[in-house]
């Protein structure tokens, strides 16, 4: 993957984030890195690094769990990935580019802080437990 730059108008634009406000979108471009990834690009895994989370930007990834696929556009519920959400699950999963993307990785204490501050995730992070429980269950 290649570090791109995250634009604010493009990022108020973004399904995750447009619920927050333009000093918000700022904090959340402060305290993340933004990257293009190509089409086939490895993103994530369930088995490491536990520290980040991740958006879907623009593009599309796919999530791999077992012997299963399941195909996620920026404006679907799996549109992030990570936290205890994914790595304590009981079916181990990849996140990988289906699409050329633009992909967000935040640090988890970053993220833990924008959610202390009410920036408003709830619905995509509602949407998103209730994908990954069905998902990544035995």
């Amino acid at each position: 993957m290649k570090p791109s730059i995250t634009y604010l108008h493009l990022l108020a634009k973004t399904p995750f984030f447009t619920g927050l406000n333009r000093k918000q979108l700022q904090w959340v471009i402060d305290h993340s890195k933004e990257w293009e990834a190509a089409k086939g690009n490895l993103i994530a895994r369930s088995d490491s690094d536990p520290g980040s989370f991740w958006v879907l930007l623009d593009g599309g990834w796919k999530i791999e769990a077992g012997s299963r696929t399941y195909p996620v556009g920026h404006a679907d519920p799996g549109n992030w990935y990570g936290a205890d959400t994914v790595h304590t699950a009981a079916v181990a999963s990849r996140l990988m580019a289906s699409a050329d993307s633009y992909v967000m990785e935040i640090r988890l204490e970053d993220f833990n802080e924008m959610i202390r501050q009410g920036f408003d995730f709830d619905r995509h992070l509602r949407r998103g437990v209730q994908f990954y429980s069905e998902i990544l269950k035995p």
